[in-house]
């Protein structure tokens, strides 16, 4: 095989789980499952956002972001995974494979960026509660956003540009679900040692950085929450910020584990496990955590579900000439 048609094969075969044959329908079932929620769960999120003035506020502005990110980051996996389950060819074109490494690892990125900047709103609006409408105003969050959207695409093409012009030597075989960069530097049949640099270096900077600055947000948090005299402002404090943690230590986790270890020394199937957690068990869990434990948005799906309600009740068709004529006599 030539350099070119090596660097450009025509598709991929995505193992997956294909080694355990009996893994093949419980998998499904839960993909299936867990796709729902998360289309269902997100888009609703998204709704009662848009259409609740209470919510249109920075965190909910930030949330929306989320949910978003979320959607389209299980859609750019998911499907393909569920087809490739069904099918005895468990194949992925080339071009397919670039754009679900380039949108995955983007909107993956996007969304490590999104999270230390909602947690930067929750330290303004706690620790710093009489200039949170002068700090965190229309335009930064809209900028705040757009630059965690431009740099998570941007080491996506970096990385992934790097990743696919590695040479491979004619294998075509990703024991992976899905193509991303750490199962795609496997096939490479070169020193991959400056690739793993260059994986460590950009992890610290999308991962670490960010997550350390969470923790930082959260240690203030916890001082000014603990110094509250109301309760209940602690209660709802501790609700609203809990949730965020969990959602951060889930996904942070998850990622950290499969982009800081070297490609070379991570078990394939613990490596493919976690990928299925972070990047679909989280964005599933990411609706539950955010409703459940959020009084604002809990009240504003009970809002939408009423009003969605009294809206079938008024055009509900009351009067006689909402029906159609019947023939008294039956022709």
């Amino acid at each position: 095989m030539d350099w070119a048609n090596d660097t450009f094969p025509k598709e991929f075969i995505l193992l997956g789980f294909s080694s355990w044959p009996w893994l093949q329908l419980p998998l499904f079932g839960i993909l299936l499952v867990s796709y729902t929620l998360t289309i269902f769960g997100n888009v609703a999120i998204i709704l009662v956002s848009y259409l609740d003035p209470k919510l249109h506020t920075p965190m909910y502005f930030f949330l929306t972001n989320l949910s978003l990110l979320d959607l389209c980051y299980t859609t750019s996996t998911v499907p393909q995974m569920l087809r490739n389950i069904c099918s005895k060819v468990k194949s992925i074109t080339y071009g397919g494979c670039v754009a679900q490494l380039i949108i995955f690892l983007a909107l993956g990125s996007t969304e490590c960026l999104l999270l230390a900047i909602m947690s930067f709103d929750r330290f303004v609006a706690i620790c710093r509660p009489l200039h949170y409408q002068v700090i965190m105003h229309q335009w930064l969050c809209l900028k705040l956003a757009a630059a965690c959207w431009l740099s998570g695409f941007s080491n996506s093409v970096l990385q992934s540009t790097w990743t696919l012009l590695m040479p491979r030597c004619g294998h075509y075989k990703v024991d992976h679900f899905f193509c991303e960069v750490p199962a795609l530097l496997k096939l490479s049949c070169v020193d991959i040692t400056a690739n793993e640099s260059e994986l460590l270096f950009f992890s610290v900077l999308i991962l670490l950085i960010p997550l350390s600055l969470i923790l930082i947000s959260y240690g203030f948090i916890a001082q000014a929450v603990l110094k509250m005299r109301s309760a209940e402002g602690r209660k709802k404090a501790f609700g609203t910020c809990g949730s965020h943690l969990v959602v951060v230590l889930l996904f942070y986790g998850a990622a950290i584990y499969m982009y800081f270890l070297p490609p070379s020394s991570t078990s394939e199937i613990w490596g493919k496990i976690v990928s299925l957690f972070y990047g679909i068990i989280t964005p599933m869990l990411n609706p539950l955590i955010y409703t459940l434990r959020n009084k604002d948005m809990k009240e504003a799906f009970k809002g939408l579900i009423k009003r969605i309600f009294l809206i079938k009740i008024i055009f509900q068709p009351t009067c006689p000439c909402f029906y159609p004529i019947q023939d008294p006599i039956g022709l």
